[in-house]
């Protein structure tokens, strides 16, 4: 028997509509009356961890759970289930992945539906969810996303859809594994996992979206206490020119900025040599992440910047080539 902790969140998965088809927090989460022991072959020790819609997750709580995980690790748990809200699981999901050691599965979850709508999904991801958990093959595969049948790396999956209960996707690769009936297949898998230990998280890391006739408005009212900018760019991973003096400001004190493509697929990269191009930028000090979108490369730098790194080992660590 597996034994199986359930870390509760908030969420749409835990909510319910009224009569004007409004969702809102439930006086109790549904979630707790589902009998899911697998016939059973899973022992399940639940706890509300906290209860927020996910718009109101931080980073700070993102590292409360992410102890409690790794707490339970040590003490003897087989894996982790967390229902999370869907608007920002993806970014607590990668979070984890990224601070979280243990080789012990670690499952998150969410619904598009809430439990009194039709066609309710909250209570079968949570079935898929703790299949996925309590399976052998999921172990030392990094935090996995499980929804509608898939299972997803944290690192690259994504919402695609502000209500279809398949909006979370994996652009470019894929998911990495299939829940069925009665099992949980998996196809292939990440490279190159990497974990680092954080007590703190640093604030004021910013995303900025780049778009045409940009200039470097939104870099000069950056606040004085800025730590970290990340940059969804252009195309490959161009900027217009006229944002090239407030980056320059930027860089010039000593404020790292990463740069990804504001599209959906591909990586951005330096490709062309242009004013603004990519090849400008990563010559002025720019850092190029790869293949992360720009939440993700932004949980990404505020984790490196938590863990103390600097310089070209921040870089390192951000351009995601490596982990």
């Amino acid at each position: 028997m597996k034994n199986i902790l359930v870390l509760h969140t908030g969420g749409t998965i835990s909510m319910t509509a009224d009569a004007s088809g409004s969702v809102a927090p439930s006086e109790r989460n549904p979630l707790l009356d589902a009998d899911l022991s697998l016939n059973g072959r899973v022992k399940l020790t639940t706890e509300e961890i906290f209860n927020v819609p996910s718009p109101h997750v931080t980073p700070e709580l993102m590292l409360q759970l992410s102890k409690r995980i790794q707490q339970a690790a040590a003490t003897g748990m087989d894996g982790v289930v967390i229902t999370h809200g869907t608007d920002t699981l993806e970014e607590t999901a990668y979070f984890l992945d990224l601070t979280i050691s243990s080789d012990i599965p670690v499952v998150i979850t969410g619904a598009m539906r809430s439990s009194n709508e039709i066609g309710s999904d909250g209570l079968y991801n949570f079935k898929s969810a703790i299949q996925t958990a309590a399976s052998e093959g999921a172990r030392g595969k990094g935090v996995l996303v499980v929804m509608n049948d898939e299972i997803h790396t944290a690192r690259y999956v994504t919402k695609t859809h502000t209500t279809n209960v398949a909006t979370f996707r994996t652009p470019t690769f894929g998911p990495v594994g299939l829940v069925t009936k009665d099992s949980v297949r998996f196809f292939q898998e990440l490279i190159n996992q990497e974990a680092v230990n954080i007590d703190h998280v640093v604030e004021n890391v910013f995303l900025l979206k780049a778009y045409a006739g940009m200039d470097s408005a939104l870099f000069e009212v950056l606040p004085e206490s800025t730590n970290g900018v990340v940059i969804e760019a252009l195309g490959a991973g161009n900027l217009p020119p006229a944002t090239l003096p407030g980056i320059r400001s930027l860089i010039e004190r000593d404020i790292p900025i990463v740069l990804v493509s504001r599209c959906f697929n591909g990586v951005a990269e330096d490709v062309y040599d242009y004013e603004g191009g990519g090849v400008q930028l990563k010559k002025m000090g720019v850092i190029f992440c790869q293949g992360l979108n720009g939440q993700k490369a932004r949980i990404k730098l505020i984790v490196g910047l938590s863990n103390g790194k600097t310089g070209s080992e921040l870089a390192h660590y951000v351009d995601n080539a490596i982990s």
